[in-house]
Order: structure tokens, then sequence, then C-alpha cells
């Protein structure tokens, strides 16, 4: 199989619904958080529509992994039934004794039903109804379905049940003779394809679940864009094209992608019309060059007199009244000679220079770092725009309360990474001195390093080779944080939690008050999942801080920072002394 051939452990576009390769865009989230809230709301319809291949599957399988304990539910993936046997199809799901032997009535399985509904409600349990493709069900059956709603005590509906299904079901249900059903209809949501920047996240998860290795990149952002224009965010369609472009860069011995493949691919899976249209777009393209090109070829015929002549006139000249034209830019600095020094010269040079070195001007190398931890921590409260004028040193300031110091120990840039915050990394030089750099960005392979807020770029290589793993980071916690919470905690940290998921979903209803329950739980368990946390349920420093960055505005490594930039010279100077 071709995945080898790129260092892969699996193939990483299968079109199979694998929860390894789960991708949570926004949309998909807040799709499941539409569904987990209606569910836990309890009573009506729940109406989930979007196109083929958009995701709906894998929202629903991720429901069905974040129900409840108590919760009990009747899957039907194949709606084309009659009424009857949609009722003998949900006493089947539901394990529901009834009588099979001659012709069924809805009554019989309606009554068989409703007493199996008012029993799990005497046991604290819900019923939940999910049909899928459910824009294939009839009229009769859908009326039927709408009767189910009826189940009721006085408090509370006893069967919640969810449609999904293409977009035609919202127009089924838009006819008149369903508006009791869609009045009924407490939670719609309308899942769309993804977007450019999310189709690139996407294809990057998938390809780092299977094993790709960090340094390495199949899908140049050209293809990619390319692949997000012809698939239209479809995530399916996506995951055929990327295994056939695999595929193909294998059989011709390539180790990425490119355009000429990518067509090929799309040839392969879309069929000649996409082809036809490749080739439609290529030649309009041709035509209009060619047209430009004979105009711009009268133009210059038709001006050639005027033109010609002070051509002419200028070449007659002598060299040393030709008018100068200055070498630009790039032109001198290829041009400048470069110095001799040597690579472990300018290497012990920046490793082992003092914090306090003067700039002499701006062609030298910035200082990379401190030499007393304080002062790498004061320099990361500014580079993180603390609105608080005169905090202190939150790490040793125990008063200060608004801020929490956070030191800890990782091994590698992606545990670090996961955090997502500037930090001061304790490094050790080669000449063995401690020092302190204030890391402020990741971008591109590159540390971002801020001095007195002046900031300068150095490789995550480099930087790993002296960095001791310890590193400081600081943020702002909840007023009444004092540790991880989870099921069955109590007190106003989970009535905070709770309002802070309504605000991310949108919605005015919480899920808990003053008690850590099985629906905040839940609720958690899928934040954990899409941010790839570990999910326990357990809200720690990590989950709080993911939740901190979707709620925002929070300075995380992964934004530009607001420290000044060094110039062109000052940055390739600096990457060439550090590098060398």
């Amino acid at each position: 199989m071709y995945h080898r051939y790129f260092g892969l452990t699996e193939a990483p576009f299968s079109i199979a619904v694998n929860p390894r390769y789960l991708f949570m865009s926004a949309r998909h989230r807040d799709a499941l958080a539409h569904l987990l809230y209606g569910v836990g709301v309890g009573g009506g319809f729940i109406l989930l529509t979007g196109e083929v291949g958009t995701g709906k599957t894998t929202v629903n399988r991720c429901l069905l992994e974040q129900l409840p304990e108590n919760t009990d539910i009747a899957l039907i993936l194949n709606p084309a039934l009659s009424a009857i046997e949609l009722l003998a199809t949900v006493c089947d799901e539901l394990g529901i004794v009834y009588q099979h032997d001659g012709e069924q009535s809805l009554k019989a399985l309606t009554d068989n039903l409703h007493q199996f509904l008012l029993a799990n409600h005497t046991n604290d349990r819900n019923t939940v109804l999910l049909i899928d493709e459910a824009q294939h069900l009839q009229f009769d059956v859908l009326e039927q379905i709408r009767l189910l709603t009826n189940l009721e005590t006085n408090t509370k509906k006893l069967l919640q049940i969810i449609l999904v299904g293409q977009p035609e079901l919202r127009t089924l249900l838009n006819k008149p003779e369903l508006r009791q059903l869609a009045q009924r209809i407490t939670a719609r949501y309308q899942l769309k394809p993804l977007n450019l920047e999310e189709t690139q996240a996407y294809i990057h998860h998938r390809l780092q679940v299977a094993g790709l290795p960090a340094n390495q990149e199949l899908f140049p952002n050209n293809v990619v864009k390319a692949t997000y224009k012809i698939s239209r965010g479809v995530p399916r369609i996506i995951n055929v094209l990327c295994d056939r472009m695999l595929l193909g860069a294998y059989g011709k011995n390539r180790t990425t992608v490119d355009k000429a493949i990518l067509k090929q691919a799309t040839l392969e899976v879309m069929g000649e019309e996409e082809d036809i249209q490749l080739q439609l777009k290529s030649s309009t393209r041709s035509i209009a060059a060619a047209i430009a090109a004979v105009a711009v070829a009268g133009l210059l015929w038709w001006q050639w007199p005027t033109m010609s002549q002070p051509a002419m006139a200028q070449q007659t000249l002598p060299s040393s009244l030709s008018p100068a034209i200055p070498p630009t830019r790039i032109q001198q600095e290829l041009q400048a000679p470069t110095p001799e020094i040597s690579t472990q010269a300018r290497a012990e040079n920046t490793l082992t220079q003092p914090s306090s070195a003067p700039i002499a001007n701006t062609s030298s190398p910035l200082p990379l770092w401190f030499d007393t931890a304080p002062q790498a921590i004061n320099e990361l409260i500014q580079a993180g725009g603390w609105p608080e004028k005169n905090i202190g040193n939150p790490c040793v300031d125990n008063a200060n309360t608004r801020l929490r110091c956070e030191q800890l120990t990782v091994k590698t840039w992606q545990a670090l990474l996961a955090y997502n915050r500037p930090a001061v990394l304790t490094l050790i030089t080669r000449s063995k001195m401690q020092v302190y750099a204030t890391l402020v960005a990741v971008k591109n392979g590159q540390a971002i390093l801020s001095h007195n807020g002046e900031t300068s770029s150095m490789s995550l290589h480099q930087l790993g080779e002296i960095w001791s793993g310890d590193f400081i980071f600081i943020w702002q916690p909840a007023a009444f944080y004092t540790g991880p919470i989870a099921i069955r905690s109590q007190g106003p940290m989970v009535k905070w939690l709770a309002e802070k998921f309504a605000e991310l979903d949108g919605q005015k209803t919480l899920l808990a008050e003053q008690t850590f329950n099985a629906s905040l739980q839940q609720r958690v368990n899928i934040f954990q999942q899409e941010n790839l946390l570990q999910a326990d349920g357990v809200v720690g420093l990590k989950t709080l801080l993911k939740l901190n960055e979707q709620l925002g505005p929070v300075k995380t490594l992964n934004q530009p920072t607001v420290a000044s930039m060094p110039t062109e010279e000052q940055t390739l100077s600096n990457i060439s002394t550090v590098e060398g």
C-alpha cells in the first residue's frame, strides 16, 4: 500500500467512519452541541440537515458515544418503511416485546411503546429515537412519528426524536401538511461544508493521525486550495481526492503532490465532465493570453516609430553619460561579499551573548534571552498584553490573584505547543550557562523570542538542543478555580463552567448549576475530543486553557505578537548566526 511509501502507518483518507480520525470543525461542534442540548432538555423534534458527505454520520456517531448512560436509543438507518413497520422497528431497537404472529396494528405497537416509555420515566431513563436519511420518510409515516411526541406526562415528553437528513428534508417539513410537526422542532441545524482553512486543517489532521512526520509535507498550499475548490469543502470528496492523489504520487515516485497529479485524480474521481470543465478553463485562459499578446504586439508596432528613436539615441551615448540605474536591494545583497566567519565562532558568539549586551546597529543580531528568570517573566507579562499595570510577578507575588503562574516540564515541542501559551523557557547554553528565553510565538518551524520589546527568530531544532524542557507560562483562570473538577463536584466553579459552555454553544439553558452532572460531563468529553485532549471528563489545566482560547481573546503561540518585528536584515543575521 502507498501509505508505507510516505512513512504513514495506515491509509489516512479512508471514507469509513473511524473515531480516531474524528475532525470536529466549528460547524460539526455546533451541530453536536445542538443535538446534545436537545437531548438534555427533552421533548419535541431535533432537526439536523446537510448535503451528502458533509459529516452527518460523523456527528451521529459522536452523539451515540456521548449520550448519558441513562439513555436508551432506537436507531433507524433505513426509514423507507410504512408506519407499522417503523413502529415495529422502534420496538425491536428498544427491546420491547410485542406480538409477532398475525397482522400488527398501530394501536398495539403504540400501547407497548407507551408502557415502555412510562417505565423508563419511572426509572429516570431517557428514550431517544434517531432516524437517519429522514428525507425518505413518507407523509403518513411522518404524521405517525409526530403522534409519538404526544406520549407525555404532566411535566415531560417521554420520547425525544432526532431527524437527520439531506436538505430536501427541510423542504419536506415546510409543506403545509406537516406544519404541526414543524412547530414541534425545538432545535434546527444545517451542517455546511468546510471552508478553506478548515479544509487545510482537516487534511493536516488526518495525515497527522496516520503518522506523517512533522517535517514532511505531502500537499502544498496550492494543491490544497485547488482541492477545496473542486470538493467545495465536502469531507467525503476531500477524502477520495486526497487518497487518489497520494496513490498517483506513489505511482510516479513523487514525495509531494503537484497540480498534474491533482488534475488526473480529479478526472478519475469526478469523471470526464469535470475534466472537460478543467480543459475549458485552461483553453479560456490560453485564448485570453493570445488575445492579450496580439493586442500588445499591435500597440508596439503602432508606437514603434516614436519608441525606436529614443532607444537608438540612448545606444549611441557613451557609457560615462548613460543614465545610472541603481541596482535593486536584492542585487546588492547578492553582490555583497560574505564575511569569512567560522560556524563555531558565530554559534558561540550568540549562545554566550549576555542579555544586557547593547544593540550597536540594526544589522547586528538581537539578544535572544535573559540572565535571570524574573527578567524573562516580566517580558512575558508585557508581551501577553495584560491590561493591569504594575501587577508585579505572579510567579513570586502570591498577593496577585488575577493571574496564575504555572511551572511545568515536558519532553517535546508538541507537548509545549499543546498548552499554546507564550512561555519562559529554561535554556542551558553550550558554555553550561543557565539562561531564560521568552517565547511569544511559533511560526513555520521558527520560535519567535522577545527581548525588551524586540523579537528575533530561531529554529525550533536549534533551540531544542539547548532547552531543558522546563517552562513557565501565565494565565488568568476563573476566580473560583482552585484545581481540577469532575463529576459530582460542587460549587460556583461548576456553574461558571456551565455558563462558559452555554456561551460557547450559543445556548440559554445551562447544563448544570452547582453540581457537576452527567450532562456537563458529556459536554466536556466532546470538547476534549475535538481539541485532541484526553477525553476523561475532568476539567483541568489544559481543558480550561482551550476553553479560554475559544472564548478569547487570549494571546497564544499561533497568533502574531504585539512586539515589533525586526528588519529583514536583522532576522537573516539572527538565523545565520544561531544556526551556524
